[in-house]
Formats: structure tokens, sequence, C-alpha cells
């Protein structure tokens, strides 16, 4: 028989966790997350592009040896691509069957059909629908919710609130109460998702790792670039996050930073390499020509000096 895998017994068992995954968590996080395990509740995780939020919830279905199932978002997501819909093509099968036996004559064989039609075996499901029917906890990535319409907040409510989906010509189909769906939320927040939903969660903000944080990430990430460089990406970019920027880079963009000059054979920054590889970093050409004002020689120039400082 399988079985669920234990939840970790605190909040440093959660770091150390995620960690055997390559997930660096602060504690504020690892709290949200064990609290969310430990009560089962959902966690709804807010948060600019590229922090972690996505990748949180894959390190946690990896590191708890389960399923993971994801709804991707995007505006006109309905009840089909999400939660089930029917089999419409064996439907229509059984249909034609039927009426080639001439089973359909009477009151009796039309009310077996409806019924045969209509049964469990006759639906897809979708990953809602699966999260409610795995043997072990399953972790459901509800991914970037500020995409989908506002009526979808609505039919999540019963997910999350009951672990169950009902299903009009079927009936209720609840989880069991030993294989209820690890649930993480996630939104960049172009849209405010409605409070009743919220209410129904665990709230955690995922804000810009400090220096130290980012730095391990992006060795554990981006390996085999000199420290040097690693240091200086880092401070770089902490500093492009103070500016007045569309976009400000991500986690995700430092560390494909980070590989991109280690293509390119770099071992520290200069005007040439950053220059030219602004569009990692950035992807709106506003930043980018925002950046190629100045900004990258004043940045240079602090960190070099920085860098004068601290071998004083």
């Amino acid at each position: 028989m399988t079985t669920n895998p234990p939840i970790p017994a605190s909040v440093d068992a959660v770091i150390s966790l995620l960690a055997s995954e390559d997930y660096v968590s602060d504690r504020r996080l690892a709290t949200a997350v064990f609290l969310g395990l430990s009560l089962k509740r959902p966690l709804f995780l807010e948060g600019e592009p590229g922090v972690g939020k996505t990748e949180l919830a894959k390190a946690l279905a990896r590191a708890l040896r389960t399923r993971l199932l994801r709804v991707q978002c995007y505006e006109g997501l309905d009840i089909a691509q999400t939660a089930y819909e029917w089999n419409v093509a064996r439907q229509m099968m059984e249909i034609r069957l039927a009426e080639a036996a001439h089973d359909v004559g009477d009151a009796a064989s039309r009310e077996r059909l409806s019924h045969s039609l209509y049964s469990r075996d006759m639906l897809i499901e979708r990953p809602l629908l699966q999260a409610l029917t795995q043997d072990v906890s399953p972790v459901l990535l509800i991914d970037e919710l500020d995409r989908a319409d506002e009526p979808f907040d609505a039919f999540l409510l019963e997910v999350l609130a009951e672990n169950q989906l009902t299903i009009p010509e079927l009936g209720t189909v609840k989880a069991s109460p030993l294989a209820s769906p690890i649930v993480v939320i996630t939104s960049n927040r172009t849209r405010e998702i409605h409070d009743a939903l919220k209410r129904r969660c665990l709230y955690h903000w995922v804000d810009y790792p400090s220096v130290e944080r980012e730095l391990e990430i992006v060795r554990i990430r981006a390996p085999g670039a000199a420290e040097r460089l690693y240091a200086e990406v880092v401070t770089f970019v902490q500093r492009m996050r103070t500016l007045d920027l569309f976009k400000s880079p991500g986690i995700a963009e430092t560390i494909d930073w980070v590989n991109a000059l280690v293509a390119l054979n770099a071992m520290s920054l200069d005007p040439a390499n950053v220059q030219d590889t602004l569009g990692v970093l950035l992807k709106h050409r506003d930043d980018i020509v925002k950046m190629q004002g100045g900004d990258v020689t004043r940045f240079l120039a602090e960190l070099r000096e920085s860098g004068r400082a601290g071998a004083r």
C-alpha cells in the first residue's frame, strides 16, 4: 500500500528538505510551507516574477517524492482545461453501439444508457480532479492565478475549502482525508485575487532575496563561475532592483546571466560583456535603453570602488 511521505517535523526540517532539491529558502518562507503542510491549508504565494514561487512547488514535489499536478492559468481558462470534461467521442460510440443493438427502445434501456454515458469511466480528468483522486497526496500547483479570469477564483473555492469537486451529471468527488492535495497557488499580482479565496489560504509574499541568499542560490544553480563573477553579478543585479525599471530582474534572470557570462568565458564584469548581455537580464526595450544610458558604467565603477574598499 502506498503511503504519504512524512510531514517535516520542524521549520528547520523544511529548510533542509528543500535544500536537498537545491532550493534555498529563507526562514519565513519555510515557516509558511511548514504551516501549510501541518495545517493542511493551501499556500498562496505572491511576488514579482522570477523570485522562485513556481520552483518552490516543483522542489516540494520532488522532495516529498510525490506527483506534481499543474494548472497553468491564462485568460479564458475554463473547467474543461482544469477540472474535467466528458469523453464525447466515447459517448457517441456508446450511443451508436446501443442503437445498433436496438437497446434504446424502452425507458429502462434509455435509463441504462444515460447512466453509462455519464459514468466515471466517461470522465477525462484534468489536474484539479486528478488531485482529488490520488492515493498519495500530490502537490497541486495553480500557477499565475492572476492571469485567469475572476470567475475562476470562485470555481476554486470548493476545491480549496472542501477538497472536493461537484460534477452536476455525476455527483461530488472528494479527496481521501489521507491523500488530500498539497496546494500551492502563485500570483504575480497583475490583478487582485478575490478575498474569499485568500481567506482559505495561508498567505506569503515572496520577496527578492538578500545578497547572501542570492549568492547561495546562484552558486548552486549556475555552477562553474569564478567566485569574483558570482559576487559582482549578484551585487550588480541587487543594485539594478533599486532602479525604476518596468521589470526588475528576478532570481531566474540572475542565474541565466551567470550562465551566459560563463558561456562567454567571462571571469568578471566589464562594460563590454554587460552591454552585450543585458537582454538576458532585462526583457523590455525601455529598461535596456535606460541601463545603456550610463547606469552600467556607474554600477561597475561602484563595484570596483567597493572591491578596493574591501581589499583595504
